[in-house]
């Protein structure tokens, strides 16, 4: 019987389970990427600190060169912290990622629909910082410009949407495809009102490029482990490896209590 001759013979049944067993591969393979994060997004070694302070060289020119200009509404040590939700909300996630990190994908594929829902609720305080740590390992001005496309956003108020796109339309960690400004001005588009002559002129002049260089050197300085790094009121949520959004979710919901 020929291959083609066996594939018609098999039966809804059996092509269900295989599906089945797909996803719970694809389950699993995400579960293993939101708690350990991929190896790409490590920054532990002195040679990956080696190969980024190398590249840190090399990236500046007339892109990054200029002074810090923190975006609009930044907070924090150095305003490198870009805040989502209520001011008075009784606990706060900080969030270190990196826009070409899947890993930092997983989680906000995990994670999302919780983060959104108490920071809405006045729950829940979100501050972001955003490191650069593929462009370091894999070359390239991605997570740079992506950044400060980013930082351009919140200065149009339009941070979350635009945040959310980026992780939404992520390229391969091996294609920098988030270097062309060309490419960040279109997924502008699918935040609406950000796709506006002052947002293109941000990007377009990387207006917040030293304001990202150094935020990706206070993430190296702070001695992380990796992106992303998220900490619950000062807590790493890594640590607890029984972290679920549920999880995070009643933990957020039992402070807010009091």
């Amino acid at each position: 019987m020929s291959e083609k001759n066996r594939e018609g013979k098999r039966t809804a049944r059996e092509r269900l389970a295989e599906e089945r067993a797909k996803q719970k591969t694809a389950d699993r393979r995400r579960r293993m990427l939101i708690v350990g994060a991929s190896v790409v997004c490590v920054l532990g070694l002195a040679a990956v600190i080696g190969v980024v302070a190398a590249n840190a060289g090399k990236d500046k020119g007339k892109d990054s060169a200029g002074p810090v200009v923190a975006p609009s509404g930044a907070e924090g040590q150095d305003s490198l912290a870009i805040p989502v939700g209520k001011e008075g909300a009784k606990s706060t996630l900080v969030v270190w990622e990196d826009f070409r990190c899947p890993a930092c994908k997983a989680f906000e594929t995990a994670y999302r629909p919780v983060v959104h829902e108490l920071t809405e609720s006045g729950q829940l305080k979100v501050e972001y910082h955003l490191a650069t740590i593929i462009d370091g390992n894999m070359g390239g001005t991605g997570s740079r410009n992506a950044a400060n496309a980013a930082a351009c956003a919140q200065d149009a108020g339009k941070f979350p949407g635009y945040h959310d796109v980026l992780y939404e339309m992520q390229p391969e960690e091996t294609d920098d495809a988030f270097a062309e400004n060309s490419k960040l001005l279109d997924l502008a588009k699918k935040t609406d009102g950000l796709d506006t002559p002052a947002f293109r002129a941000c990007v377009e002049k990387g207006t917040h490029n030293s304001w990202v260089e150094k935020s990706a050197a206070a993430f190296r300085k702070g001695g992380f482990s990796g992106t992303p790094t998220v900490l619950l009121n000062g807590k790493n949520i890594y640590q607890d490896r029984t972290m679920t959004p549920a999880k995070l979710k009643q933990q957020v919901q039992e402070a807010a209590k009091g």
